[in-house]
């Protein structure tokens, strides 16, 4: 892409006066010739400079095998950069008088509890959004990933049973699960859902007039993009891109931690209010100026991930989670960002408040290279940064991370398949029964002619076959291949009951959502 140079004296203007560019000249080109060269099916930009929409458009095809075309208009799943617009939500109740971000969660839902009693009663609303609690890496998500039948009332009374990794408030780790209880504790204040109250009160009301906080509009609206994903290989992200069912999604229990879908013109609308400090095109606030600030301050350091040396110059300093956002530094600049994803469809929001600069880019895909490499390319053409070639070198990366998976993959299976194929220590059919986890609920293990089967029972169609891997491990086959198999392992006591079961997936890259590892799976029932 094509650079601009910025007047040196801009860079010391104030923040309220821009350092006026424009998109890079060869966007159009660029972007398509990169679609292509990746196999994505349609990608959609969204940018904003000094309070204008500079660039809003899309590229490609909403689903594969059709030719309508991705446009300034087309829906995207946005994951979870939603949950910047939950915290939106909140943001609002606070400048209403109605919550305070230090409140304890209790104090308005009297009922909710997490694992520790000491935990419950300290909880506040900003511990919700900043991944602090104690929980691990995506705990929890097995209750809205791929799908549900479980409400989200029913979602947030089961936290309760999620036992803490580390100490309350030690240290950063990702979780979906309280932005869920974010949504609940919304409709218990208001009275109204958190679908209705972030469709009325932050989209209608912010501009963004495509987007959808239910599922169930999105599907009636023809002009929406579909998810892909690369399935046939050994594992995903590997193969051919294919049409995922679309809905097959985060369920609706956890939509406020990630179930918006928005347009490229929905984007920039979001962008203005955010660089606007919560100002509306008319003038009035969606949210204050106070709040603004609130939610950009940053709360829960992170650490920093190496980098390898090609992507070094992406490594920052100093990174924190604030309320729905990340902060962080980037060549001496600071960045305010999210990505978010659902199967099949990536997004990724940026800001650089110094220059009122910011884009967000949306894909139907899972192509993370090309959204990292896109999204760096856009940041270093707003610095005046020379081109590094942000898009190769993330694509090279992302290969790099499948291919080393697939190797770990073909390592396992060839030792298994050299080993002494031990086991299984009883009959098959002594392996079935209901098992229950306290979180997550039942998961059934049936003894057939063909063999053993597998249910989980609080996710719908996430069954499959059982086959024998080694000792009295099995390996899942589920029928939906866009589900991540996992190893199913039973303990069993000197007397030969399976006295547990415990799991994990089988690729060392799978997604943190599938948190099998999580499953404390104890027999309810079981065969004799």
């Amino acid at each position: 892409m094509k650079r601009f140079h910025l007047l040196a004296g801009a860079l010391l203007a104030a923040a309220a006066v821009p350092a006026w560019a424009e998109p890079p000249k060869d966007i159009d080109q660029s972007v398509e010739a990169l679609r292509q060269k990746v196999g994505a099916p349609g990608v959609s930009i969204a940018i904003v400079e000094g309070g204008k929409t500079t660039l809003s458009r899309g590229w490609g095809v909403r689903k594969l095998g059709d030719k309508a075309p991705v446009d300034a208009a087309t829906l995207f799943q946005t994951g979870s950069t939603g949950k910047a617009l939950t915290a939106a939500v909140l943001a609002i109740l606070v400048d209403e008088g109605k919550i305070a971000w230090d409140d304890p969660v209790i104090k308005h839902m009297p009922w909710f509890r997490m694992h520790d009693a000491w935990v419950t009663r300290e909880i506040t609303i900003r511990d919700l959004l900043v991944h602090r609690s104690g929980l691990g890496l995506g705990q929890g998500d097995l209750m809205f990933v791929p799908r549900t039948n479980l409400t989200r009332r029913q979602t947030v009374e089961r936290v309760a049973f999620l036992k803490p990794k580390t100490s309350f408030r030690y240290s950063y780790a990702y979780d979906n699960i309280l932005y869920a209880v974010a949504g609940q504790l919304i409709e218990e204040v208001t009275g109204q859902t958190w679908e209705v109250f972030m469709r009325d009160r932050v989209l209608k009301a912010g501009g963004m007039k495509h987007a959808t906080s239910d599922s169930n509009d999105r599907f009636r609206i023809a002009n929406r993009s579909w998810p892909h994903a690369r399935l046939s290989g050994p594992l995903r992200g590997l193969g051919d891109q294919q049409v995922l069912d679309e809905r097959d999604e985060l369920g609706r229990n956890g939509a406020p931690a990630g179930g918006l879908a928005m347009s490229a013109d929905d984007m920039a609308a979001w962008l203005k209010i955010q660089l606007a400090q919560g100002k509306l095109p008319g003038g009035k606030q969606l949210f204050s100026a106070q709040q603004a600030k609130e939610m950009w301050t940053p709360v829960t350091p992170m650490e920093v991930t190496p980098l390898p040396a090609e992507l070094k110059p992406a490594q920052p300093n100093n990174q924190a989670y604030a309320l729905g956002w990340q902060v962080q530094d980037y060549r001496g600049h600071q960045i305010i960002s999210h990505g978010g994803g659902v199967f099949g469809s990536i997004t990724r929001v940026v800001m650089i408040p110094e220059l009122d600069v910011g884009f967000a880019i949306m894909l139907n895909s899972e192509e993370s290279g090309m959204l990292l490499g896109l999204s760096y390319d856009l940041i270093d053409h707003y610095l005046d940064e020379p081109d590094f070639d942000w898009t190769t070198k993330w694509q090279d990366w992302y290969l790099a991370r499948l291919e080393d998976g697939r190797r770990y993959l073909e390592t396992t299976q060839t030792a298994a398949a050299s080993g002494a194929k031990v086991g299984p220590s009883l009959d098959v059919a002594r392996y079935a029964g209901r098992y229950r986890d306290p979180w997550y609920g039942d998961v059934v293990i049936a003894s057939t002619p063909q063999g053993l089967t597998i249910d989980f029972t609080s996710t719908p169609r996430m069954v499959g076959r059982l086959k024998h891997w080694q000792y009295d491990s099995f390996v899942t086959e589920f029928d939906d291949k866009a589900i991540e198999p996992a190893y199913v392992t039973f303990a069993l006591d000197a007397d030969g009951a399976i006295t547990g079961v415990t799991m994990k997936t089988v690729s060392k890259i799978a997604d943190f959502s599938w948190d099998y590892h999580d499953l404390d799976l104890k027999p309810v029932e079981n065969s004799k």
